[in-house]
């Protein structure tokens, strides 16, 4: 191997760490998409938010997530395992409810609760949460918004992401 070869070749040796230390750098700070269920809020104001699910324990209400303005925040970490989630949300400075018809149980304070039947006199709340038939998508987002919708119901979308 002549002179240029012997430069080439260390050139190449120099290099080849460079290069992989840039792949692997590039590699971690790239994530595959997520899938999850996350709350996006659209207002200004501390939104408590609050979901419910059947699970293999039967229904279950978990709260309370506390979303910031503008902020999302993740519920359910990983794929969905049901098709149908309930969320029941309420400003935390303005009073004001983002709920539906279906009843569940809620608390004061952080709960977890299994079953949704005679909340009262087990010592909970009941409120009414809005349905979302997620139809069996790997990760699902709800936004929060200020406006209510143009055909009257409650100001919050909910859509499927892959």
């Amino acid at each position: 191997m002549g002179f240029a070869g012997v430069r080439s070749a260390v050139r190449l040796a120099t290099a080849f760490p460079l290069l992989l230390l840039a792949f692997l750098a590039i590699a971690a700070t790239t994530t595959a998409a997520r899938a999850d269920f996350r709350v996006c809020n659209a207002t200004q104001n501390l939104v408590g938010v609050a979901i419910g699910y059947r699970a293999s324990a039967g229904w279950i209400t978990e709260g309370w997530w506390h979303v910031e303005g503008s902020t999302c925040k993740t519920l359910i970490e990983g794929q969905l395992s049901s098709r149908y989630y309930y969320l029941y949300a309420e400003d935390a400075e303005r009073g004001g409810r983002w709920d539906g018809p279906i009843n569940m149980c809620i608390a004061d304070k952080e709960f977890k609760i299994v079953g949704v039947e005679n909340c009262i006199p087990r010592g909970f709340q009941r409120a009414g949460f809005q349905e979302y038939d997620t139809g069996e998508q790997a990760s699902w987002m709800v936004q929060l918004t200020d406006e209510p919708a143009t055909d009257g119901t409650a100001a919050v979308t909910g859509t499927g992401s892959q």
